[in-house]
């Protein structure tokens, strides 16, 4: 189908028109420095990993296809995500000052154009980081994060949590489940019982010697039953079955079972919500972390408006100096973000603090600090 010449050209100006060369001058700038940022610092983050667990990977045998492809092809996504922010800040800082000294900000305020529209590109391009920044962070990274976590396990010693004791939760509405010893590398579970309530009276009562997770049911939820014992309740009577092996359904996965560190980086956001979801259903407390990951991989997107905004009112005025002090007092700021960062996820975990609350008071706190700065720049 061919599109009329008014409609292309109508729709060329609407998405080109509005760019000027000055806007996409700075867009260049502001991305170029931002990837120019991430390359050298997580070069420079690759050879002190290396350098730091070479000895490990060399005692356990790592082979260098896993190290590559496994390790740090998952390192370099995971970590530049993780400190986006302080990429931000240091490309901002660092192009905007070299602009300021070279009397460019001056050329272009004197010419009529005021802070706030200089602001514009920097706020197009923060926009597109922030977008790109979500998306890995909530559907690409968490993939390889499993990879590299097993990588860990295997060749950094980092021991990992496969067995859980006396767990107990409901899977459904009035069925709650007990498990006295649990082995995630088996997925095999002793000392189940299954227990069902109506109108808080126990109707239904189901034990087994074992339980064995199906893992090539195509279909979720599937146990096998070891040894198995079950007691139907019927006003006064009783009914009971026994049986060596028995195929059933129970609402619950080994991923219920066991909580490895980190765990909840490993799901993607529709995987949080649903998680979260399930374990509240279930009456689970232990859902707080996975909480804050959720609202924290928004909150970090966000700050890449308030940053560039910091970044951009420190750095565009020219002063004697060149951009020294402009850079030292980012990276402090941008270390304070993420320090603010991991205390207020340690309080919502330890503390009660709501973790929506807690993944979003770093950008709370900037915010304020963002309108100061930029009150104080230059017009």
């Amino acid at each position: 189908m061919k599109v009329p010449a008014t409609v292309s050209a109508w729709t060329r100006k609407l998405l080109l028109g509005r760019i000027s060369l000055l806007d996409m001058y700075i867009i260049k700038k502001f991305i170029g420095t931002y990837i120019y940022a991430i390359a050298l610092i997580i070069s420079i983050s690759i050879v002190f990993d290396y350098n730091e667990h070479m000895s490990k990977f060399a005692t356990n045998h790592a082979p260098w296809k896993a190290i590559i492809f496994d390790y740090y092809a998952n390192f370099i996504p995971y970590f530049s995500n993780l400190f986006s922010p302080l990429f931000v800040f240091i490309a901002v800082i660092f192009f905007t000052s070299k602009l300021a000294g070279n009397s460019e900000i001056i050329a272009m305020l004197a010419s009529g154009t005021s802070f706030r529209r200089l602001m514009r590109p920097y706020m197009i391009s923060a926009a597109l980081i922030a977008v790109v920044n979500f998306y890995l962070g909530a559907y690409v990274i968490p993939h390889g994060n499993i990879i590299r976590q097993n990588f860990e396990v295997l060749y950094k010693n980092n021991k990992k949590v496969t067995t859980a004791q006396n767990v107990q939760l409901q899977v459904s509405p009035g069925v709650i489940a007990y498990i006295q010893t649990y082995d995630n590398k088996t997925k095999r579970g002793y000392g189940f019982s299954l227990d069902q309530f109506e109108q808080k009276k126990l109707v239904s009562h189901m034990t087994a010697n074992v339980i064995q997770y199906d893992t090539i049911s195509d279909e979720r939820y599937h146990w096998k039953a070891i040894n198995y014992k079950i007691r139907t309740l019927k006003g006064l009577r009783e009914h009971i079955e026994t049986g060596v092996e028995l195929d059933t359904v129970v609402m619950m996965e080994p991923m219920d079972l066991v909580f490895s560190r980190g765990q909840q980086e490993t799901f993607t956001s529709p995987e949080l919500l649903r998680y979260i979801s399930k374990q509240k259903d279930r009456g689970s407390s232990n859902v707080v972390q996975y909480e804050v990951e959720y609202h924290k991989r928004i909150a970090t997107s966000f700050a890449s408006f308030i940053l560039t905004i910091i970044g951009a009112s420190l750095s565009s005025r020219k002063r004697k100096g060149g951009m020294g002090m402009y850079l030292g007092i980012g990276l402090a700021l941008s270390f304070t973000y993420i320090m603010l960062q991991t205390i207020s996820a340690t309080f919502a975990i330890n503390a009660g603090t709501p973790p929506m609350l807690a993944a979003w008071i770093p950008n709370l706190l900037y915010v304020f600090i963002a309108y100061f700065c930029y009150r104080q720049a230059p017009n």
